[in-house]
């Protein structure tokens, strides 16, 4: 994606949304966070950017598994006793895996049939009825789509918005928040071909855009207040739209594959 120009910006905002209830499968997310922003008489702007953790989507698409309707295999049996797991839990690791990427040391890193290289094919067992885990969207650009043409219909302005989840990084401590799903703002600012401040030409810098929004968002919406959206508002950019996919290195590219 070339980068035409990145607008100069004064300050960047980023705005909790409070007051989203409990989400259940059927839910409909854009109305749940409409009426929370109604509610507080926050103000929507053009140009704002919806950050909406991956949890809620999930809930609200029906992605909740009961771990007593899964047979654990004979891999997950010996896995789960070797470091004191659920069995259960680790056969739903295993069948939600494209690929086992590593399994050691209890940890099991897997590329799920999205693409995305990450811990337990993105399986979560937290904030959620106990004897239950939480799968991945079927399609997180999509429900992007989705939610964004809602949100932007509903308030009559150009909105973007993120899928959001947390994950691991090779190499460094801690979590942070990464994209899933992305609609109407880019996914990437490819700054190759252009000139730092000192005239050299960049051939390398391709920035994640989304991924920064996605982990600034998570600064005010955390892991256990339930504020599971986030409005980022200050970031303009004419660069074109792109989609969370793009954000998924091949394995061609990919040299530690």
């Amino acid at each position: 994606m070339e980068l035409e120009e990145r607008v100069p910006v004064s300050a960047i905002q980023i705005l909790p949304v409070t007051g989203i209830p409990e989400v259940s499968p059927g839910a409909d997310l854009a109305e749940l966070i409409t009426a929370a922003i109604k509610t507080a008489g926050t103000a929507v702007l053009t140009g704002d950017i919806f950050v909406v953790a991956q949890k809620v989507v999930s809930k609200a698409e029906g992605k909740i598994v009961s771990l007593d309707a899964i047979q654990p295999s004979a891999e997950a049996l010996l896995w789960a006793g070797k470091y004191g797991r659920d069995a259960r839990l680790i056969e739903l690791v295993l069948r939600q895996a494209k690929r086992i990427v590593r399994m050691e040391r209890g940890v099991i890193v897997t590329e799920t049939r999205h693409g995305f290289v990450c811990a337990n094919a993105g399986v979560d067992a937290s904030n959620v009825p106990a004897g239950t885990a939480l799968l991945l969207p079927d399609d997180p650009d999509g429900t992007a789509r989705r939610l964004c043409e809602q949100l932007s219909a509903t308030f009559a302005l150009s909105l973007g918005v993120i899928i959001s989840d947390t994950f691991g990084r090779p190499w460094r401590e801690g979590l942070v928040n990464v994209a899933l799903g992305v609609h109407g703002i880019p996914a990437l600012l490819d700054y190759r071909g252009h000139r730092d401040s000192n005239g050299n030409v960049l051939s390398a810098t391709v920035i994640a855009l989304a991924d920064e929004l996605a982990s600034a968002a998570e600064l005010v919406m955390g892991k256990t207040s339930r504020t599971p959206v986030a409005i980022i508002r200050g970031i303009s950019f004419s660069a074109a739209a792109g989609t969370g996919r793009e954000l998924i290195r091949s394995p061609e590219s990919d040299i530690f594959r």
